[in-house]
């Protein structure tokens, strides 16, 4: 039986899904307006989200469903 690699993250979820839009976004705005440009704009929308999200889950206001 084969062990699970382990890797230890040095930034955060967040931190990595906001550097990842950032990066996404910079790379989009050297494109020209097009059907790639919005690829990459729709996938940084889309981190950007997920970081909303995370942080919505992981918020100590947040209620169990009853």
């Amino acid at each position: 039986m084969s062990t699970r690699r382990r890797f230890k993250h040095l930034l955060s979820l967040n931190e990595r899904l906001e550097q990842e839009a950032a990066r996404l976004r910079a790379q989009a705005e050297q494109l020209p307006y097009g059907p790639e440009r919005d690829k990459l704009m729709r996938k940084a929308r889309h981190l950007e989200t997920a970081t909303h999200v995370d942080e919505w889950l992981s918020s100590p206001g947040l209620q169990a469903p009853l």
